[in-house]
Formats: C-alpha cells, structure tokens, sequence
C-alpha cells in the first residue's frame, strides 16, 4: 500500500489548503499510473486527504470544517487532478454533495431532515467518509434525459426498502455514503435521494467498470437488494410527476468541478509536452530543440490560449458565483468550454509529441485517455447546445400578441 508525506491539519488559510492540495498532486502523480493498469481504488490517497484536513474543505466553520467556497474548491480539485484525476473526480463528487449539505443547513431546507445534516458532517469532519450520488441506471440512462428510475423504495413498517441496479457510481469501493434517486411504489410515486449506507445489507458492488481512462475512479455498478434505511434517511421526497428537481446552484458545482478535474488532466499533459519539447533535440535540428521550431511554437501557443481560456472561465465563474452574482446560464457553458478545450490541448499535444506521445512509457497517452472521458459525463455537450438554442430561439420569437 502507498503511503504520502501528509501536510498537518492545521490550517489557518484557504492559501494553505490549496498549498496542501498542491503537495498530494505531486505525490499523487507517482502513483497514478499504477492505479490505471490495475484499476484498484486510490484508498492511501484518501486517507492522505482526509489527514491533511481536505475532505471537510466545504463544510461550514461552525460545523468543524473550512467553510470553503466554489472558487477554493476548484483550485483543490485542480491541484489534485494534476496529479491524478481519478482522484480528483471521486473528491470532486464529495465535495459538490457536502455543499449541498452546507447549503441545505444554511438556509433550513426543510428538504432536508436536521439529523441527517448533523451525520453526515459529523462523520465527515472526524473521519474518512466520502458520500456520492447513485442516479444513472442501466435503462433510464442518465435522469438529465427526463423519465423515473427503476429503482423503487417500498415501505415496510418505519423502514423503507430499496431495490434497484445504478451504474457509474464513482468512487463506490471508497464510499461511506451512496445518495441513491429512486421512487416509491406508492399509487401516486414520489421520487427522493434515499441515503444509503456503502456497508449496509443488500448493498452489493459489482466491478464493472473497464474504460480506457479515468480507471481508478472505480466507478462501478451498485445493486441495491431489498436494502432497509429509516424512513427520515430521505432527502427531498416529492410527487414524481414534478419530475427530478435540479438545483442551479447544484448544478454550477457539479459542473464547475468536473471542469476543473478536465482541465487538471489537461494541464499535467501540457506540462509533459514542454518539457519534452525543451529537451528532445533531433540531429537534423544540429542541436537545437523541437521548441525552436515557429510550427511547434504556434501550436503549443494554440494549446496556451485553449488551456489559458479555461482558467480565465473558471476562475471568473467561481468568484462570481461565491459573490452571488454568476448567472445560472453560465454554469453549463463552463462545462462545454472547459470539457472541450481541455480535449483539444491534449490532442494537439498528441500531434507534436507524435509516437513518443502513444508510448506508454510516457505518460502523455495516460493524459490523453483521462482528459477523453470529461466528453462523457451528462449531460452531454450536445444536449447543452440543444438547450441554449431553444433558449435563444425561444427569447427571439416575436410576441404572439403583436401585429
């Protein structure tokens, strides 16, 4: 098993958290590629974050954590992802729920029950315990599509019992948590997030996941048999013919840290390149670098202006949505922008590092596998466009009363 040189907990600054993050992603990177061949779950680089106090980044002062905002949690998530962003993603996931939970606390949602609140921040704050959503399923796809899952809570008693097959849990080995979205079997259906134990009985993992990139996200499959929780383990329990209610300020943390997982793939692959450009030095150059060279130099500028938008977004979109002042709109044009561009850098990075960048005793190919997974986590880029053209489309008509 790995282990890390763990920074203390004993933060006094965010400057210092995203210092700490900065470190992990070094070390982090030492072991990424093994991680890819074997596909095992980065356990020893949980535990390292958790001692360096990460894992309650976004959790309220007065609930023991960091109180940290979108704008420092990107930067995390960055930092880590440039070392290895199947981390990165699983944190990543944890932290766009315990925001929620922040929120929810914050603002009394009476969506979500005060006990669960105190558990989950609890055990979070003193311990190892990731949380992650459960939501896509073998038929329904992705709930982004519309349509109710297959997944159905009964209730018997004071319990509810669960059974169903979600799919592209990331991080379920590591969990502690699983938010499952399923419906009652009620003769008018609601529709929830169930909070489920990881350990508890009729939880079962199956190791499906065998992609080309982001291996050790372990994103398995789960398969929920008949699995009893308390009826108040239940978040946001509401008609299903509402349909899934999104929250916008769910959403721009869910998008604004996948982007920033992306770009920390992209940015580590970048790094690659400039280092191999400086030192590769063909004889038919008579000792010059492939970094002299104006046709190299003008894309590896290409990829500084993909790579440099990114930041510029990003960053611009988490302060301003911690001041209150981003609109929702923005969130899923980051998504597309980031997800696209960080893609672009690689495959241009591909071009000028030609089979040396194939090799896999490089790790530019890693690079290039993780970075292709960011196309596939919904909702797609095509329904993003889909959505912003009806929009436009929408704001353009003229006025049905007008003559």
């Amino acid at each position: 098993m790995s282990t890390f040189s763990v920074p203390r907990d004993d933060a006094t600054s965010h400057e210092e958290l995203i210092s700490k993050a900065v470190e992990l992603g070094r070390q982090f990177a030492l072991n990424a590629s093994a991680h890819d061949r074997t596909g095992e779950p980065p356990s020893a680089q949980f535990d390292a974050l958790s001692a360096a106090g990460l894992l309650k980044l976004t959790i309220a002062h007065s609930a023991g954590g960091y109180g940290a905002g979108l704008a420092v949690a990107r930067a995390v998530v960055g930092a880590i992802s440039h070392g290895d962003p199947s981390v990165a993603l699983i944190l990543a996931m944890h932290y766009a729920q315990h925001a929620a939970i922040s929120r929810a606390a914050r603002n009394h949602d009476p969506d979500w029950p005060a006990h669960l609140i105190r558990r989950l921040t609890d055990e979070s704050v003193t311990g190892r315990s990731l949380i992650n959503a459960a939501q896509v399923e073998p038929a329904l796809g992705s709930p982004s599509h519309g349509g109710l899952p297959d997944t159905v809570a009964r209730r018997v008693g004071n319990k509810w019992h669960l059974s169903g097959h979600k799919i592209y849990v990331t991080g379920v080995p590591l969990l502690s948590w699983i938010n499952v979205l399923a419906r009652t079997d009620e003769d008018e259906p609601r529709l929830g997030h169930f909070l489920v134990p990881r350990n508890a009985a009729g939880v079962q993992i199956v190791e499906t996941w065998d992609p080309i990139g982001m291996r050790a996200s372990a994103s398995h499959d789960v398969i929920l048999s008949d699995v009893a929780i308390p009826l108040a383990d239940v978040v946001a329990l509401k008609p299903a013919r509402l349909g899934l209610q999104r929250d916008a300020q769910g959403i721009a943390w869910y998008f604004s840290l996948l982007g920033a997982v992306y770009d920390g793939a992209a940015r580590a692959a970048r790094d690659w390149l400039i280092e191999f450009l400086n030192q590769r030095r063909p004889s038919s150059l008579g000792g010059a670098s492939l970094a002299s060279l104006p046709t190299v130099q003008e894309i590896v500028g290409r990829i500084e202006i993909l790579l440099a938008t990114n930041d510029w977004l990003m960053r611009s979109h988490a302060e301003a949505f911690d001041a209150g002042t981003a609109p929702d709109s923005l969130a899923g044009t980051l998504k597309h922008v980031v997800i696209e561009n960080s893609a672009q850098s690689v495959e241009l990075a591909i071009e000028l590092a030609g089979n040396h960048g194939l090799a896999r005793r490089n790790p530019l190919e890693l690079h290039h596998r993780n970075v292709l997974c960011g196309r596939i986590h919904a909702p797609s880029n095509a329904l993003l466009r889909g959505n912003a053209a009806r929009t436009a489309l929408s704001a353009g008509q003229p006025d049905s009363g007008s003559k």
